[in-house]
């Protein structure tokens, strides 16, 4: 049982804490972006670096290895995006009234360049896994790249809750392009077919007993496939799902301390979007 246990507790703190560190670094102060993006790059390459390794071990260390290490390249991805240096052409929001596909191309152009750089990164690591005795990290990487669209087309669409809390200053142009509503057409059909294949990886779990790495491995996927449904299914239930990251917002309240942020300027910060079209 511990076989199943441990990994499956270690993939749900990484998320948890690895997504509050993020929360945190994105929302302090501009002049600490620099020395947090050198840190986040770092990190980036030495997952690539430790992708590199993975692939040729199959064991469970490989396993665990392959895993943290698309979750570091995923976590530069994220940092880059929400400190506002990798996003798109676009940096304003739009003009209430603004919509169909006229607005869907102006939210494209809004992470286009995010969306490019995902493509790239996945690109690579595709190519560092071809004949890979151990894919556990190339497959963390695409769980992470397609419910990260699926979680940004439903907030297109439309959902309950949008987290705006937790977009940072300088994304703030971003709020024009999420909807409130109970749900959207897209929900269903993406948490069916996340559920699906979340399924399958936990049926093949038992099966593989017999390889200590290969369980450990599907373990893995398993667990961050089903977190990343839980956090869909938070945009559209009426759960206070924000408390678990409520500690990284403490960086919000340290950007209102420097000179010239005051409250009224802070008041602008969880979410509301105006746009020029």
């Amino acid at each position: 049982m511990s076989a199943y246990v441990y990994p499956a507790l270690f993939a749900a703190f990484v998320w948890w804490f690895s997504t509050g560190v993020i929360l945190f670094l994105d929302n302090l102060p501009r002049s600490t972006f620099r020395w947090s993006l050198l840190g986040a790059t770092l990190v980036m390459l030495s997952g690539v670096y430790g992708l590199m390794v993975s692939v040729h071990m199959s064991s469970v260390a490989g396993a665990y290895l392959g895993f943290a290490s698309a979750l570091a390249v995923w976590a530069w991805l994220e940092i880059t995006f929400y400190m506002g240096y990798i996003t798109g052409p676009r940096r304003h929001a739009c003009v209430p009234g603004c919509q169909g596909w006229r607005h869907f191309g102006h939210a494209v152009q809004v992470s286009l360049h995010h969306e490019l750089a995902i493509v790239l990164l996945g690109a690579g690591i595709v190519w560092i896994s071809r004949d890979a005795s151990n894919s556990v990290g190339l497959h963390t990487f695409l769980i992470l790249a397609l419910m990260h669209e699926s979680a940004r087309i439903n907030v297109f669409l439309g959902v309950r809750n949008l987290s705006e809390q937790f977009v940072p200053e300088q994304l703030d142009h971003l709020r024009s392009f999420l909807r409130k509503r109970s749900m959207n057409p897209f929900f269903p059909l993406a948490i069916t077919l996340a559920t699906g294949v979340w399924v399958m990886l936990l049926a093949a779990i038992p099966l593989a007993e017999a390889d200590p790495a290969g369980a450990v491995g599907l373990t893995l996927l398993a667990t961050m496939l089903g977190l990343a449904i839980l956090e869909h299914w938070f945009l559209v239930l009426p759960l206070p799902a924000d408390r678990l990251w409520q500690w990284s917002l403490k960086a919000k309240q340290w950007r209102t301390r420097r000179p010239g942020i005051g409250p009224l300027r802070m008041q602008r910060l969880p979410l509301g979007q105006g746009d020029h079209g």
